[in-house]
């Protein structure tokens, strides 16, 4: 592509050049208003310091960063741990990935096998649609944005009744809790028109317009129920339950 006298440059060096460029702006991205920023400028003051001892050949700064740079991967490792945490997590939620390999998160069928358990116990309605491979985020905007990791106590502490955001489906994506008081479309069949409640009309809606795994927790029976392909499983002993969700999230 360019070439003058010892300066070469191809096609080679731009894909490497735009793949370390993007490296370097994930990581600008994700320490945004972290105190993570703050370090990396530190650590890129430090590294112009460094730069400027090897040109004018400074002998103590010089030995100083080359011993330094030893332990260099090790610190930025304990320093970035729970950021490299969260972006590993991110490449493992990554859907070109999921669909290679196929994950099946074991963590997200424990938590939400526990959290429709205990709101059955309690008689506390529940509505969890767990994302696949059909996208969600059109649903998802109709709520609340949450981005938490999802977990046992959040699903639980979200139907708590008379809190702001117990009314309306919660969406998991991964081992992620994306949105909460989201909005679903009823099912237009006549086979649930009377038999079910609204959330047993929203799961079923919303699995006849894409592959979501719903569990449906009723508020007048405790029953547990499973929609998927615009067809509700009602009534799930609740002995059977995790063996049924996880039958379902294989398909």
């Amino acid at each position: 592509m360019l070439q003058y006298d010892f300066l070469r440059f191809g096609i080679k060096d731009l894909i490497d050049v735009l793949i370390v460029a993007f490296i370097i702006y994930q990581v600008l991205k994700l320490a945004r208003g972290t105190r993570s920023a703050q370090i990396i400028v530190g650590l890129s003051l430090l590294a112009g310091v460094a730069f400027i001892s090897y040109w004018f050949q400074l002998e103590g700064l010089t030995f100083l960063f080359s011993t330094l740079a030893t332990f260099g991967i090790i610190v930025f490792v304990i320093v970035f741990q729970p950021e490299l945490r969260g972006t590993l997590a991110q490449i493992g939620q990554n859907r070109l990935i999921r669909s290679f390999f196929k994950l099946e998160h074991k963590k997200t069928l424990e938590d939400v096998v526990r959290a429709a358990l205990r709101l059955a116990e309690l008689r506390y309605g529940g509505l969890i649609v767990i994302e696949r491979r059909t996208g969600l985020r059109n649903f998802a905007e109709s709520g609340k944005n949450l981005n938490a990791e999802l977990s046992y106590e959040l699903l639980v502490t979200l139907f708590t009744p008379y809190t702001p955001l117990h009314d309306g489906a919660v969406i998991v994506s991964g081992e992620f809790v994306v949105a909460a008081a989201a909005s679903l479309p009823l099912t237009s069949n006549p086979r649930y028109g009377k038999l079910f409640g609204m959330r047993h009309k929203a799961a079923i809606g919303v699995s006849e317009v894409s592959d979501a795994v719903v569990v449906v927790v009723s508020e007048e029976t405790s029953e547990l129920s499973i929609a998927y392909n615009g067809v509700l499983d009602a009534n799930i002993p609740k002995a059977r339950f995790r063996s049924k969700l996880a039958e379902y999230l294989r398909k």
